[in-house]
């Protein structure tokens, strides 16, 4: 199955959680925490404005992005868990 974004959503690939803090405790998959971070694999086409122009996204397939903890849709394509979310729900892309 195939999904494309519509108008100024993305599809993001959520980051794996964390398995080992920094200073090398193992964290059991209950205290796991929702991945913020993730990889943009596609973009709708841009926004249309109130003059009728479509507004190109300011993100692109395979920037690096933080989102909030609890943004976007959870989807699943072809066994992959993925989350569509607009734009606006993107705080940064990882440089």
């Amino acid at each position: 199955m195939t999904v494309t974004p519509l108008h100024d959503r993305v599809i993001v690939r959520p980051s794996a959680p964390e398995e080992v803090t920094t200073g090398g405790i193992i964290i059991p998959d209950t205290a796991k925490e929702k991945p913020m971070q993730g990889e943009i694999i596609a973009v709708g086409p841009g926004k249309v404005t109130d003059d009728g122009k479509q507004a190109a996204l300011q993100v692109k397939v395979g920037d690096k992005v933080l989102y909030g903890k609890y943004a976007g849709t959870e989807i699943s394509v072809s066994g992959e868990e993925l989350l569509i979310m607009r734009e606006s729900d993107i705080f940064a892309v990882i440089a």
